[in-house]
C-alpha cells in the first residue's frame, strides 16, 4: 500500500471543511474561508488557492451544486450548496477522519 501524500491528506481535509461547512447552508467561496476561520479561532485558515479548487473538485464530483446569486454587500457570487451525494460522503469522510485521527493519537501516546 502506498503511503498517502501530505498532498493528499490536505485535499481530504479541505474537502471535508468545505463539506460540512455547507451542511450549513449555502454560502459563497469567500464565506466558506471565513466560516472555517471563525469556527476554529483562527487556527485554520483556507487560502483561496487551495479553496477554489476544491470548491471545482467537489462540483465535478457531485458532492456540491452551485449557482449565482448576490452576497450581503450586493455583489455577485457562485454559492455554493450540498447535494444529496455529499451529505452521504460528509458522513463517510467524518467516519474516516475521526478513525484517522484517533490513530495519529495511539502513536502519539506512545513511549
Amino acid at each position: 500500500m502506498a503511503p498517502t501524500s501530505q498532498s493528499d491528506v490536505l485535499r481530504g481535509t479541505i474537502d471535508l471543511l468545505v463539506l460540512k461547512t455547507l451542511a450549513l447552508q449555502p454560502m459563497h467561496g469567500w464565506g466558506i474561508g471565513q466560516r472555517i476561520q471563525q469556527v476554529t479561532g483562527g487556527e485554520l485558515e483556507v487560502n483561496q488557492g487551495s479553496l477554489y479548487p476544491a470548491l471545482q473538485r467537489l462540483e465535478h464530483g457531485g458532492l456540491i451544486e452551485s449557482e449565482w446569486g448576490s452576497t450581503e454587500n450586493n455583489r455577485r457570487a457562485r454559492f455554493y450548496s450540498l447535494t444529496a451525494a455529499g451529505r452521504s460522503a460528509l458522513g463517510n469522510e467524518t467516519e474516516s477522519w475521526r478513525r484517522f485521527a484517533a490513530a495519529v493519537e495511539v502513536v502519539l501516546r506512545t513511549s
